[in-house]
């Protein structure tokens, strides 16, 4: 059987859509579901399904059952959340998406802790923001030094984020969610980064509307 290190990028994309559906199964009361049953919910084919969980650890569906609702939940939390240690994450950016993906962090059960929030704006420093006070980006590196983020959300333009994403690697940062206008690309290779275009799925949402059959 395929460890959870060796899962590849689709299937890792996949995970938190099999979580956030089995979490449903879960509140509904439901202990069991088959692969046919989970594919059909997910739009892949039960085959596909299998081949993921092959992937992810020690799944065992049994004929005529399906898999354990529990199991797997239980299966994904350790691969999407670790031990329950939430990251320690900082902040890149206060304007308004800033403020709003702070709020998602800070209220949602992700696996992450937001410990700072950065701004060039003068204007903004000393303000909370998410219950966080909003620091000057030039106090970054002091502050990297004494806490050690491994994660920074990036909700600045294009410029800002290739100025700061190479200083932010530079102080240990391991992770980006990156906000920007553009696919930051970090010339190391043990970061990971996530790139979030919100504008991707209004237009995926707006050629679907304009080119139905």
């Amino acid at each position: 059987m395929n460890t959870p290190a060796r899962a590849s990028l689709p299937v890792i994309k996949r995970l938190p859509k099999y979580y956030r559906y089995l979490c449903s199964l879960q509140a509904d009361g439901i202990n069991s579901i088959s692969s046919r049953e989970l594919a059909a919910q997910m739009g892949t084919t039960a085959s596909q399904v299998r081949q993921d969980f092959n992937c992810i650890g020690d799944v065992n569906g049994r004929q005529g059952i399906g898999y354990s609702v529990e199991n797997l939940l239980s299966i994904l939390e350790g691969l999407l959340f670790g031990n329950g240690d939430r990251l320690p994450t900082i902040l890149i950016g206060c304007g308004r998406l800033g403020k709003a993906v702070s709020r998602f962090i800070t209220t949602d059960t992700n696996g992450y802790r937001l410990i700072a929030a950065f701004d060039v704006a003068q204007s903004e420093v000393g303000k909370e923001i998410s219950g966080i006070q909003i620091r000057h980006i030039d106090e970054l590196e002091s502050f990297c030094a004494e806490h050690h983020p491994k994660v920074a959300v990036l909700c600045v333009p294009r410029d800002g984020a290739e100025q700061v994403s190479g200083r932010l690697v530079d102080l240990g940062i391991e992770g980006f969610w990156n906000f920007s206008h553009y696919d930051l690309s970090v010339p190391y290779p043990d970061v990971v980064v996530e790139n979030v275009h919100l504008g991707d799925s209004l237009m995926s949402l707006g050629y679907r509307l304009r080119n139905q059959d």
